[in-house]
Formats: structure tokens, C-alpha cells, sequence
């Protein structure tokens, strides 16, 4: 089984340790792509008159209150790291709560959960790196569009691993499109039911949705599921008290799982 997850744009930054090493990531013939992103990254964040700092905060969508973010992007060769899953720190990170794991819930955590990122590709929760700056909709300078150039490099390194069981993609649409799992997989979408007189209305909520994906995961680990179809996945939620509705899709689509929640 494969959890696709998205990161966060909040991120704790390592205090201590040594530098990424993009080599000794998940999946290692990934290296040569991240390195080209990272330095083309780097680059970018380095220059530091006013006019290429306001164009490196125009390439990477993000305001004039956030230089910190690009003067942190152009230490990111020498930044301590640490591993993703203390890295990332959104909402669906907290709710997950990887720390307060017992050791065999966080080793089937790390094993089996992976995030896919604008600056690595894909990452497992273990995986050792600094806080960055990146979004996978920014089209570098020199590099273009991350979003397609990880769509042409990650199915080489990634249709292999995905292959050996089921796959439960938590992504947001921007990270959806950086890779398509094969068949054998399952999209979740979490809806907020409410009755408003004395009818039941269901919507989509981002903040909600995230930490619902976390305590999902969470729940996941910590039952040690090893389901190995989409079926046993979605016995496996329902088993853990997750409402889970299945949404019709075409032949060869990913089968779209709905889990309902009714509290906030």
C-alpha cells in the first residue's frame, strides 16, 4: 500500500544536522531531477538587489512580507535538515501527529506514506530535508513549468513501487497532476454533513478536509492495515468508524472515495 499526500506551505525549519543529500532520498534516480531543481532554485533565491528579489517573489508567488522565504531558499545547499514529516507542519501534518506514534504505527507510517513536493518529486515522511519555498505550480527560470517536469521524470522512478499493492491518493489538485497512479488505486475527498432544516447538505471544507486526511492516516497506522485491493482499504476505514460512500467514475479511473464527517 502507497499514501500519496501533498506537503505544506508551512514549514519548521531543522536547527541542527547535516545538509540534504538529494541522493539519498526515496527513490535515488530521482537525484539528478532534484538536483537541477534545487540548483536552478538556489539561483533564482540568490540574487539580492531590490529588482531580483522582487522578481525571485513574483516567479515563486509570494509577496513583498515574504523575503525570509527566498533568503531562506538560497541557504538551502548548506541548511540543516531533518526528516519531512517534523518538516511539514499544515494542518494535515498536525492532525497526523507522527511524533506521538508508538514505534510499529510510526514504522508503518514511514514505509508506506510519501510526499510529493514541487522541489523533490516525491519524499517519503523519513526522508531528510531542509524547510523551503516552492510550489509545484512555479515555473523556474531555465527549467519551466515544475509541474510538467515532474509529470515526464516521477512515472520512470515511481509506476514500479506503486505497482506492488494499492494506492490511497490524498493529494490536492495541484500535486494530483504531477503524477497518475496505475490502476489498483483510490482518490479520497472528505465532505462535512450538516442538517439545515431538517435537511442533511454536504460541502467541501480545505481546512477541515486536511485534518480529516491526517486523523485518516493516523488511524491507518496505528490499526497497521495491510489491505491489497482498494475493497480491503475502504473495509479497513469503515472498520475504523470512517463513513465512506464510493462515487461512480469511468472504466480505468481511480475509484473516488467520499468520507463523510458530520463534526468539525
Amino acid at each position: 500500500m502507497l499514501i500519496l499526500l501533498p506537503p505544506s506551505e508551512g514549514k519548521t525549519p531543522a536547527t541542527s544536522g547535516d545538509p540534504v543529500d538529494p541522493a539519498a532520498l526515496w527513490l535515488p534516480a530521482l537525484a539528478t531531477a532534484r538536483k537541477r531543481v534545487l540548483s536552478r532554485l538556489v539561483a533564482l533565491s540568490k540574487r539580492t538587489s531590490a529588482r531580483a528579489m522582487a522578481g525571485s517573489l513574483a516567479v515563486l508567488g509570494l509577496s513583498p512580507g515574504q523575503t525570509g522565504e527566498v533568503t531562506r531558499n538560497a541557504s538551502l545547499l548548506t541548511a540543516p535538515a531533518a526528516p519531512a514529516v517534523s518538516v511539514y507542519s499544515g494542518v494535515l501534518y498536525e492532525a497526523l501527529d507522527a511524533g506521538s506514534l508508538a514505534p510499529a504505527a510510526r514504522a508503518w507510517l514511514d514505509s508506506r506514506a510519501v510526499v510529493f513536493s514541487g522541489l523533490w518529486g516525491v519524499v517519503r515522511l523519513d526522508d531528510r530535508i531542509p524547510a523551503y519555498r516552492l510550489s509545484v505550480g512555479v515555473t523556474l527560470p531555465g527549467l519551466g513549468g515544475l509541474t510538467a517536469y515532474w509529470k515526464k521524470v516521477l512515472p520512470k522512478a515511481l509506476d514500479r513501487v506503486a505497482s506492488d499493492g494499492p494506492v490511497l491518493d490524498l493529494r490536492s489538485g495541484a500535486y494530483s497532476a504531477m503524477w497518475t497512479p496505475p490502476a489498483g488505486s483510490a482518490t479520497v475527498r472528505v465532505l462535512h454533513e450538516r442538517v439545515v432544516d431538517g435537511v442533511a447538505e454536504r460541502s467541501v471544507v480545505s481546512h477541515f478536509n486536511k485534518a480529516t486526511k491526517g486523523r485518516l492516516v493516523r488511524s491507518l497506522a496505528e490499526a497497521a492495515v495491510t489491505p491489497g485491493s482498494v475493497d480491503e482499504i475502504v473495509t479497513a476505514l469503515r472498520d475504523l468508524k470512517y463513513t465512506v460512500e464510493e462515487r461512480p467514475v469511468a472504466a480505468g479511473r481511480p475509484r473516488q472515495l467520499d468520507v463523510v464527517v458530520t463534526g468539525l
